[in-house]
């Protein structure tokens, strides 16, 4: 398997690394469509407008990319017996902190589709931040393996 694994190293890398972006694209657009979506009137027509585009937002990019990075990110971490380096378990934690954002954003949209606002705009751009500073951190990771 891994002789198998390794022939398409490449390919998966390549194809791991497309889906990380379509993910951080994803995850960098969904905080600032709640800020957008928090100033309008739960009971009004524009409230619907924000929710469909969120749920639009998590269905057709967010859910296969993250899918696509998990599924390609084992293979990889599989091909080259990563399990045992430093680095990939610092990674691997950030990766399993970026998913639990991403979930915890996919409920915050439920909310806001339900007319609740239980934090503030201010908020939600800071919030914003969370992605890029973790991609920044597994990027570094990767690339120089510290330990």
């Amino acid at each position: 398997m891994q002789e198998i694994l390794g022939t398409i190293y490449p390919w998966l890398k390549a194809g791991h690394l497309i889906f990380v972006i379509f993910w951080m694209a994803g995850l960098f657009m969904l905080p600032r469509f709640f800020v957008y979506h928090q100033e309008t009137a739960p009971e009004s027509p524009e409230n619907a407008v924000w929710a469909e585009r969120e749920q639009r937002l998590l269905r057709i990019i967010l859910a296969p990319s993250i899918a696509v990075v998990w599924l390609l990110g084992l293979l990889l971490a599989f091909s080259i017996d990563a399990w045992s380096q430093g680095w990939f378990h610092a990674k691997l934690a950030l990766v399993l902190a970026l998913s639990g954002y991403h979930g915890w954003m996919a409920g915050y949209a439920r909310k806001l589709a339900r007319g609740e606002r239980p934090l503030e705009g201010r908020k939600l751009r800071l919030l914003n931040e969370v992605p890029g500073i973790a991609v920044a951190l597994i990027v570094v990771l990767v690339i120089v393996r510290p330990f």
